[in-house]
Protein backbone atom coordinates (compact mmCIF):
# COMPACT_ATOMS: atom_id res chain seq x y z
CA UNK A 1 0.00 0.00 0.00
CA UNK A 2 1.48 3.48 -0.77
CA UNK A 3 2.24 5.76 2.18
CA UNK A 4 1.62 9.96 0.53
CA UNK A 5 3.09 12.53 2.77
CA UNK A 6 1.49 15.68 2.42
CA UNK A 7 3.68 19.23 2.25
CA UNK A 8 3.69 21.02 5.32
CA UNK A 9 0.74 23.62 5.50
CA UNK A 10 1.89 27.24 5.55
CA UNK A 11 0.65 27.34 9.09
CA UNK A 12 3.09 25.08 10.11
CA UNK A 13 5.58 26.90 12.43
CA UNK A 14 9.27 27.13 11.93
CA UNK A 15 10.01 25.20 15.15
CA UNK A 16 7.93 21.98 13.61
CA UNK A 17 9.77 19.10 14.21
CA UNK A 18 12.25 17.51 11.55
CA UNK A 19 11.13 14.62 9.47
CA UNK A 20 11.64 11.60 10.42
CA UNK A 21 14.77 11.26 8.49
CA UNK A 22 16.49 13.76 10.55
CA UNK A 23 17.18 16.43 7.83
CA UNK A 24 16.11 20.19 8.62
CA UNK A 25 13.72 21.63 5.98
CA UNK A 26 15.23 23.63 3.10
CA UNK A 27 13.03 26.74 3.91
CA UNK A 28 13.73 26.57 7.52
CA UNK A 29 17.13 26.15 7.26
CA UNK A 30 18.15 29.29 4.90
CA UNK A 31 15.42 31.41 7.23
CA UNK A 32 17.89 30.69 10.33
CA UNK A 33 20.74 31.35 8.09
CA UNK A 34 19.90 34.75 7.01
CA UNK A 35 18.97 35.21 10.62
CA UNK A 36 22.28 34.69 11.50
CA UNK A 37 24.14 36.56 8.59
CA UNK A 38 22.21 39.66 9.71
CA UNK A 39 22.79 39.74 13.27
CA UNK A 40 26.87 39.26 12.44
CA UNK A 41 26.33 41.98 9.91
CA UNK A 42 24.81 44.47 12.78
CA UNK A 43 27.22 43.56 15.03
CA UNK A 44 29.91 44.43 12.82
CA UNK A 45 28.45 47.95 11.95
CA UNK A 46 28.11 48.45 15.62
CA UNK A 47 31.61 47.43 16.62
CA UNK A 48 32.99 49.73 13.44
CA UNK A 49 30.74 52.52 14.39
CA UNK A 50 32.12 52.36 17.69
CA UNK A 51 35.83 51.92 16.71
CA UNK A 52 35.41 54.79 14.07
CA UNK A 53 33.96 56.97 16.50
CA UNK A 54 36.74 56.28 19.19
CA UNK A 55 39.40 57.02 16.90
CA UNK A 56 37.52 60.13 16.00
CA UNK A 57 37.53 60.86 19.74
CA UNK A 58 41.23 59.70 19.90
CA UNK A 59 42.08 62.07 17.05
CA UNK A 60 39.85 64.82 18.94
CA UNK A 61 41.43 64.49 21.98
CA UNK A 62 45.05 64.09 20.34
CA UNK A 63 44.39 67.10 18.87
CA UNK A 64 42.69 69.21 21.92
CA UNK A 65 46.18 68.09 24.12
CA UNK A 66 48.42 69.18 21.58
CA UNK A 67 46.47 72.44 21.13
CA UNK A 68 46.16 72.56 24.76
CA UNK A 69 49.91 72.26 25.12
CA UNK A 70 50.59 74.90 22.54
CA UNK A 71 48.78 77.42 23.98
CA UNK A 72 48.92 76.92 27.80
CA UNK A 73 51.44 79.21 29.99
CA UNK A 74 51.41 77.84 32.81
CA UNK A 75 53.03 74.06 33.17
CA UNK A 76 55.97 73.00 34.19
CA UNK A 77 57.33 69.18 34.03
CA UNK A 78 58.55 67.94 37.57
CA UNK A 79 61.95 66.79 38.20
CA UNK A 80 63.56 64.42 40.60
CA UNK A 81 67.27 64.97 41.15
CA UNK A 82 69.16 62.78 42.98
CA UNK A 83 72.39 62.97 44.66
CA UNK A 84 73.53 60.07 42.30
CA UNK A 85 72.73 61.83 38.91
CA UNK A 86 76.11 62.23 37.06
CA UNK A 87 75.33 66.46 37.46
CA UNK A 88 74.61 65.89 41.21
CA UNK A 89 78.11 64.02 41.28
CA UNK A 90 80.32 66.16 38.86
CA UNK A 91 79.12 69.48 40.71
CA UNK A 92 80.09 67.98 44.05
CA UNK A 93 83.39 67.22 42.61
CA UNK A 94 83.62 70.39 42.00
CA UNK A 95 82.59 71.84 44.83
CA UNK A 96 84.95 70.10 46.58
CA UNK A 97 87.94 70.90 44.60
CA UNK A 98 87.25 74.31 44.88
CA UNK A 99 86.80 74.31 48.59
CA UNK A 100 90.24 72.07 48.82
CA UNK A 101 91.70 74.72 46.57
CA UNK A 102 90.94 77.53 49.06
CA UNK A 103 91.94 76.06 52.13
CA UNK A 104 95.34 75.22 50.07
CA UNK A 105 95.68 79.26 49.19
CA UNK A 106 95.02 80.04 52.44
CA UNK A 107 97.74 78.05 53.59
CA UNK A 108 100.24 79.53 50.62
CA UNK A 109 98.39 83.14 51.68
CA UNK A 110 100.07 82.51 55.23
CA UNK A 111 103.29 81.14 54.29
CA UNK A 112 103.82 84.20 52.07
CA UNK A 113 102.81 86.27 55.04
CA UNK A 114 105.28 84.95 56.95
CA UNK A 115 107.77 85.13 54.43
CA UNK A 116 107.50 88.81 53.40
CA UNK A 117 107.49 89.61 57.60
CA UNK A 118 110.99 87.50 57.99
CA UNK A 119 112.67 89.44 54.67
CA UNK A 120 111.38 92.86 55.78
CA UNK A 121 112.73 92.09 58.86
CA UNK A 122 115.83 91.00 57.41
CA UNK A 123 116.23 93.59 55.11
CA UNK A 124 115.15 95.97 57.89
CA UNK A 125 118.71 95.03 59.51
CA UNK A 126 120.94 95.38 56.64
CA UNK A 127 119.45 98.46 56.01
CA UNK A 128 120.80 99.22 59.50
CA UNK A 129 124.08 98.34 59.01
CA UNK A 130 124.61 100.39 55.73
CA UNK A 131 124.51 103.74 57.68
CA UNK A 132 127.47 101.92 59.74
CA UNK A 133 129.30 100.46 57.00
CA UNK A 134 129.37 103.90 55.16
CA UNK A 135 130.45 105.62 58.96
CA UNK A 136 133.16 103.28 59.51
CA UNK A 137 134.39 103.50 55.48
CA UNK A 138 134.41 107.73 55.44
CA UNK A 139 135.79 107.23 59.55
CA UNK A 140 138.68 105.25 57.71
CA UNK A 141 139.03 107.26 54.84
CA UNK A 142 139.34 110.67 56.70
CA UNK A 143 142.02 108.83 59.62
CA UNK A 144 143.72 107.95 56.60
CA UNK A 145 144.02 111.60 54.93
CA UNK A 146 145.19 112.72 58.31
CA UNK A 147 147.65 109.70 59.40
CA UNK A 148 148.40 109.28 55.28
CA UNK A 149 150.81 112.59 54.90
CA UNK A 150 152.57 111.69 58.25
CA UNK A 151 153.23 108.79 57.94
CA UNK A 152 154.84 109.43 54.85
CA UNK A 153 157.07 112.37 56.26
CA UNK A 154 157.86 109.82 59.15
CA UNK A 155 159.31 107.28 56.51
CA UNK A 156 161.37 109.62 54.78
CA UNK A 157 163.04 110.42 57.71
CA UNK A 158 163.39 107.31 58.53
CA UNK A 159 164.97 106.44 55.55
CA UNK A 160 167.01 109.01 55.93
CA UNK A 161 167.91 107.85 59.33
CA UNK A 162 169.27 104.39 57.75
CA UNK A 163 170.80 106.41 55.49
CA UNK A 164 173.31 107.69 58.46
CA UNK A 165 173.21 104.52 60.36
CA UNK A 166 174.91 103.02 57.73
CA UNK A 167 177.24 105.08 57.58
CA UNK A 168 178.43 104.85 61.22
CA UNK A 169 177.94 100.81 60.53
CA UNK A 170 180.87 101.26 57.91
CA UNK A 171 182.94 103.14 60.60
CA UNK A 172 182.04 100.23 62.95
CA UNK A 173 183.66 97.55 60.53
CA UNK A 174 186.95 100.06 60.81
CA UNK A 175 186.47 99.82 64.41
CA UNK A 176 185.86 95.63 64.52
CA UNK A 177 188.89 95.41 63.05
CA UNK A 178 191.06 97.39 65.03
CA UNK A 179 189.86 95.19 68.14
CA UNK A 180 191.00 92.24 66.39
CA UNK A 181 194.26 93.74 65.59
CA UNK A 182 194.60 95.26 69.44
CA UNK A 183 193.22 91.66 70.66
CA UNK A 184 195.96 89.73 68.59
CA UNK A 185 198.43 92.20 69.67
CA UNK A 186 197.66 91.67 73.37
CA UNK A 187 197.10 95.37 73.87
CA UNK A 188 193.45 94.35 75.68
CA UNK A 189 192.28 91.75 77.25
CA UNK A 190 189.75 89.08 75.47
CA UNK A 191 186.95 90.56 77.28
CA UNK A 192 187.09 94.13 76.61
CA UNK A 193 187.12 92.70 73.00
CA UNK A 194 183.98 90.87 73.73
CA UNK A 195 182.22 93.55 74.98
CA UNK A 196 183.35 96.13 72.23
CA UNK A 197 182.38 93.00 69.72
CA UNK A 198 178.84 93.19 71.33
CA UNK A 199 177.96 96.15 71.05
CA UNK A 200 179.19 96.59 67.73
CA UNK A 201 176.64 93.50 67.25
CA UNK A 202 173.89 95.33 68.50
CA UNK A 203 174.31 98.33 66.94
CA UNK A 204 174.51 96.26 63.54
CA UNK A 205 171.26 94.70 64.69
CA UNK A 206 169.62 98.06 65.47
CA UNK A 207 170.15 99.07 62.23
CA UNK A 208 168.83 96.02 60.56
CA UNK A 209 165.54 96.45 63.08
CA UNK A 210 165.29 99.97 61.35
CA UNK A 211 165.01 99.00 58.37
CA UNK A 212 162.65 96.39 58.79
CA UNK A 213 160.74 99.32 60.20
CA UNK A 214 161.23 101.36 57.38
CA UNK A 215 159.57 99.16 55.29
CA UNK A 216 156.36 98.33 57.28
CA UNK A 217 156.21 101.68 57.55
CA UNK A 218 156.05 102.22 53.88
CA UNK A 219 153.30 99.48 53.88
CA UNK A 220 151.06 101.69 56.31
CA UNK A 221 152.06 104.36 53.98
CA UNK A 222 150.46 102.80 51.09
CA UNK A 223 147.68 101.33 52.81
CA UNK A 224 146.78 104.96 54.45
CA UNK A 225 147.34 106.84 50.98
CA UNK A 226 145.87 104.36 48.19
CA UNK A 227 143.24 102.30 47.97
CA UNK A 228 144.19 98.44 48.86
CA UNK A 229 143.04 95.09 49.24
CA UNK A 230 141.42 96.04 52.56
CA UNK A 231 139.78 99.03 51.35
CA UNK A 232 138.43 96.74 48.33
CA UNK A 233 137.01 94.26 50.52
CA UNK A 234 135.08 96.49 52.77
CA UNK A 235 133.76 97.82 49.66
CA UNK A 236 133.19 94.42 48.32
CA UNK A 237 130.79 94.22 51.46
CA UNK A 238 129.28 97.37 50.90
CA UNK A 239 128.23 96.21 47.28
CA UNK A 240 126.98 92.57 48.56
CA UNK A 241 125.05 94.02 51.24
CA UNK A 242 123.39 96.49 48.61
CA UNK A 243 123.12 93.26 46.78
CA UNK A 244 121.04 91.69 49.21
CA UNK A 245 118.76 94.59 50.04
CA UNK A 246 118.08 94.73 46.09
CA UNK A 247 117.36 90.75 46.12
CA UNK A 248 115.03 91.01 49.05
CA UNK A 249 112.93 94.00 47.75
CA UNK A 250 112.58 91.98 44.35
CA UNK A 251 111.42 88.42 46.72
CA UNK A 252 109.56 91.07 48.61
CA UNK A 253 107.51 92.35 45.81
CA UNK A 254 107.20 89.01 43.92
CA UNK A 255 106.05 87.31 47.14
CA UNK A 256 103.29 90.17 47.38
CA UNK A 257 102.40 90.01 44.32
CA UNK A 258 101.84 86.47 44.25
CA UNK A 259 99.67 87.23 47.29
CA UNK A 260 97.83 89.23 46.42
CA UNK A 261 97.04 87.12 42.91
CA UNK A 262 96.04 83.98 45.23
CA UNK A 263 93.93 86.23 47.81
CA UNK A 264 91.93 87.68 44.33
CA UNK A 265 91.84 83.70 43.73
CA UNK A 266 90.44 82.68 46.50
CA UNK A 267 87.93 85.56 46.78
CA UNK A 268 86.67 84.35 42.89
CA UNK A 269 86.32 80.63 43.96
CA UNK A 270 84.24 82.23 47.66
CA UNK A 271 81.73 84.14 44.33
CA UNK A 272 81.65 81.21 42.27
CA UNK A 273 80.94 79.04 45.44
CA UNK A 274 78.21 81.82 46.47
CA UNK A 275 77.00 81.51 42.96
CA UNK A 276 76.76 78.12 42.72
CA UNK A 277 75.13 77.96 45.49
CA UNK A 278 72.23 79.39 43.11
CA UNK A 279 71.98 76.30 41.26
CA UNK A 280 69.66 73.19 42.14
CA UNK A 281 72.42 70.96 42.09
CA UNK A 282 73.91 72.60 45.07
CA UNK A 283 71.19 71.79 47.02
CA UNK A 284 71.05 68.14 46.46
CA UNK A 285 74.70 67.77 46.22
CA UNK A 286 74.38 68.89 50.04
CA UNK A 287 71.93 65.89 50.67
CA UNK A 288 69.93 65.97 53.53
CA UNK A 289 65.58 65.99 52.97
CA UNK A 290 64.13 65.00 49.25
CA UNK A 291 64.03 67.67 47.13
CA UNK A 292 61.26 67.91 44.40
CA UNK A 293 62.27 70.54 40.98
CA UNK A 294 60.29 71.69 37.98
CA UNK A 295 61.35 72.49 34.57
CA UNK A 296 59.91 76.04 33.37
CA UNK A 297 59.94 76.54 30.11
CA UNK A 298 60.89 80.32 28.85
CA UNK A 299 57.79 80.78 27.43
CA UNK A 300 56.31 79.80 30.99
CA UNK A 301 58.16 81.88 33.24
CA UNK A 302 55.67 84.52 34.07
CA UNK A 303 54.14 81.92 36.21
CA UNK A 304 56.55 80.57 37.89
CA UNK A 305 57.08 82.99 40.62
CA UNK A 306 58.06 81.80 44.36
CA UNK A 307 55.32 81.49 46.82
CA UNK A 308 52.47 80.73 43.58
CA UNK A 309 50.35 77.46 44.30
CA UNK A 310 51.33 74.01 42.20
CA UNK A 311 48.60 71.99 41.01
CA UNK A 312 48.44 68.52 39.81
CA UNK A 313 45.57 67.43 37.46
CA UNK A 314 44.66 63.90 36.19
CA UNK A 315 44.45 63.26 32.31
CA UNK A 316 47.15 66.28 32.67
CA UNK A 317 45.10 68.88 32.31
CA UNK A 318 41.67 68.15 34.14
CA UNK A 319 40.07 67.61 38.24
CA UNK A 320 42.98 69.21 39.36
CA UNK A 321 44.04 70.16 42.96
CA UNK A 322 46.57 72.24 45.22
CA UNK A 323 49.75 69.89 45.70
CA UNK A 324 52.04 72.59 47.01
CA UNK A 325 54.05 75.55 46.25
CA UNK A 326 56.76 77.20 44.51
CA UNK A 327 59.78 78.10 46.50
CA UNK A 328 62.24 79.44 45.08
CA UNK A 329 63.59 80.23 41.45
CA UNK A 330 66.94 78.97 39.88
CA UNK A 331 67.91 81.30 37.26
CA UNK A 332 70.81 78.78 35.34
CA UNK A 333 69.54 77.44 31.72
CA UNK A 334 68.56 74.09 31.76
CA UNK A 335 67.70 71.88 28.62
CA UNK A 336 64.91 69.32 28.64
CA UNK A 337 62.17 67.29 26.07
CA UNK A 338 58.91 68.62 25.90
CA UNK A 339 56.71 65.99 27.97
CA UNK A 340 54.09 66.01 25.14
CA UNK A 341 55.58 66.79 22.18
CA UNK A 342 59.01 65.73 22.59
CA UNK A 343 61.09 68.30 21.26
CA UNK A 344 64.02 69.98 22.75
CA UNK A 345 63.30 73.37 25.00
CA UNK A 346 64.91 75.49 26.73
CA UNK A 347 64.18 76.78 30.48
CA UNK A 348 65.25 76.87 33.99
CA UNK A 349 64.38 75.08 36.95
CA UNK A 350 62.30 75.83 40.13
CA UNK A 351 62.10 74.02 43.22
CA UNK A 352 59.04 73.12 44.93
CA UNK A 353 57.56 72.20 48.61
CA UNK A 354 55.11 69.17 48.00
CA UNK A 355 52.69 68.77 50.42
CA UNK A 356 52.21 65.65 47.92
CA UNK A 357 54.89 64.00 47.06
CA UNK A 358 53.59 61.50 44.61
CA UNK A 359 53.03 64.32 42.51
CA UNK A 360 56.69 65.25 41.58
CA UNK A 361 56.02 61.69 39.68
CA UNK A 362 53.43 63.48 37.64
CA UNK A 363 54.06 64.26 33.81
CA UNK A 364 53.42 67.77 34.63
CA UNK A 365 52.15 70.32 37.09
CA UNK A 366 50.67 73.79 36.52
CA UNK A 367 51.74 76.70 38.18
CA UNK A 368 50.28 80.14 39.48
CA UNK A 369 46.60 78.86 38.41
CA UNK A 370 44.55 75.22 37.28
CA UNK A 371 44.65 75.00 33.66
CA UNK A 372 40.90 74.75 33.09
CA UNK A 373 38.30 75.73 35.16
CA UNK A 374 38.08 72.65 37.73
Amino acid sequence: METSVNPPSPETPAHAAPAENGKVPAKQSSFGQDLHYKLVITLYRIFAVIVLYLVLAGIVIYAFVMGFYAVNSSWAAPVILSAVDEKSLDFREKLVTSQQTIEDLKVDTQKLDSGVAEMKKHRADLLKLEPELQAAIVRERTHNRATGPELATLDRQKQADNLKTQKVLAQLKEVESNINKDLAAGLITQGDAATQLAALNTAQGAYTDSRIAEILLTDSVLDKTTTGTNSLDVLEKQAELRSEVAQLDVAINVAENQHHEESRQIDRLRQAIITAKQSPYYLNAAGGATLYFAFVPYDNQANAVAGSPVFDCYLNMAVCRKVGTVKQIFPGEEQAIHPIFKTQIRGFLAQMNLDHPESAKSRTVFLGRKPMLF
